[in-house]
């Protein structure tokens, strides 16, 4: 039994590291290339143009994983991810090209997708009812610790372009090999027939159940992409320089590692709809207060940090909301929609607020994110379902 325990222990840890490298993963490439294209003079549109490459690797991996999931299991699937994500790291500083970056980010896209799909649902399947808000908490934490330390990573590249890319895909190596000591399993059998078309039929049953709970990725996705890759571009138009800009980004996930297990806990004891309504008023809040702030680093530095321990947690506050409101064989078609809507929202955030950087002077960026997690507060409002209608696995 105790052999038993500790097994489980060292999986659940495996999986939270991994996804922690993928957080810090996610968070250095953001902030790095934009650094690296802003310095070469590349358009302010298409370098968040080119952000969304990794997102666009998610979005089109989506559909296709829960098949390959099944079949073969979490293991060689969360091994296969962090292979190509590792591959492709090692390849940033072998071709300096617009487009061939836009490539690399998309494998990062997929590999990354695969990781950590894999570990969220693998993670949700064997976490019992009791335990199922800190577990979620504890992998929302980890991811947006690696998301935090990530960002520090740009300093290297005042020493050369290549270290950071150099550096990270030796820590992805170091914590991949940790997946061998895992034995493989398998999701929970659907007695529905397990193919492409019926995805998407499962997919149509996941957004009729739980579309509200599909909102708060959405939402994550377009905010943290565009305070990594468009800040920076209007950080260094006004003034701020490289070291602070790699002060401030962290700040966002820094409140939100300090938020996350008690947000997660409190979404146990007062609801997950009443938190989520709450977080992000609070965040609208802040990111109108950053909107007025201009060049005051101290001044961002704060807003981040407080939005961070507000709206940081929505990605894993969505997901406790979600396998709460679905039965045990729809959560990996969830689970794989939530990583779609955070493609959405993460494609279109760096894009739009490119565009907005390069035809408007003022913090009009900041204004947009506001504006989004009011709606979102709106609609998660006037959601009057509630777990208690749907059945909820044991």
């Amino acid at each position: 039994m105790r052999a038993m325990n500790r097994y489980e222990n060292m999986r659940f840890w495996i999986l939270v590291l991994m996804t922690s490298v993928s957080g810090f993963t996610q968070g250095m490439l953001l902030p790095l290339i934009s650094i690296i294209f802003e310095k070469d003079g590349i358009d302010a549109s298409l370098n968040g143009l080119n952000a969304t490459g990794l997102y666009i690797g998610v979005l089109f991996a989506s559909p296709l994983m829960e098949a390959p999931l099944r079949k073969f299991g979490y293991k060689p699937l969360i091994l296969t991810g962090g292979l190509t994500v590792f591959a492709s790291l090692l390849l940033f500083p072998a071709w300096k090209s617009l487009w061939f970056w836009f490539i690399l980010r998309l494998f990062i896209g997929i590999g990354d997708h695969m990781l950590n799909f894999s570990a969220q649902t693998w993670i949700t399947s064997f976490s019992r009812k009791g335990r199922l808000g800190r577990n979620i908490a504890l992998y929302g934490l980890f991811f947006s610790l690696g998301f935090a330390v990530g960002p520090y990573m740009t300093r290297l590249v005042n020493v050369d372009e290549r270290l950071p890319f150099i550096a990270c895909s030796i820590i992805s190596l170091c914590f991949w090999l940790t997946v061998f000591l895992l034995k493989n399993e398998h999701p929970e059998a659907d007695l529905e027939n397990v193919s492409f078309l019926a995805t998407f039929q499962r997919f149509g049953k996941v957004w009729k159940l739980a579309w509200v709970a599909l909102l708060p990725p959405l939402g994550y996705g377009f905010m943290e992409s565009s305070l990594n890759s468009s800040f920076p571009v209007y950080a260094l138009r006004n003034g701020i320089n490289v070291d602070a800009v790699s002060m401030i980004i962290p700040a966002f996930s820094i409140g939100s590692i300090v938020f996350q297990l008690p947000l997660g806990m409190l979404s146990d004891r007062f609801g997950r709809r009443k938190v989520l309504i709450a977080v992000l008023l609070i965040g609208c809040a802040c990111f109108a207060g950053a909107a007025f702030s201009k060049s005051n680093a101290i001044a961002l530095f704060a807003c981040f940090f407080v939005a961070g321990m507000a709206v940081g947690s929505t990605f894993s506050l969505g997901i406790s909301y979600l396998s709460d409101l679905l039965p045990r064989p729809l959560l990996p078609a969830g689970n794989i929609m939530c990583g779609i809507l955070y493609s959405f929202g993460s494609m279109a955030g760096p894009y739009l607020c490119g565009v907005i950087i390069k035809y408007t002077k003022g913090p009009v960026f900041f204004l947009l994110i506001c504006m989004l997690l009011l709606v979102l507060s709106v609609l998660i409002f006037r959601f009057k379902k509630t777990a208690a209608t749907v059945p909820r696995h044991s």
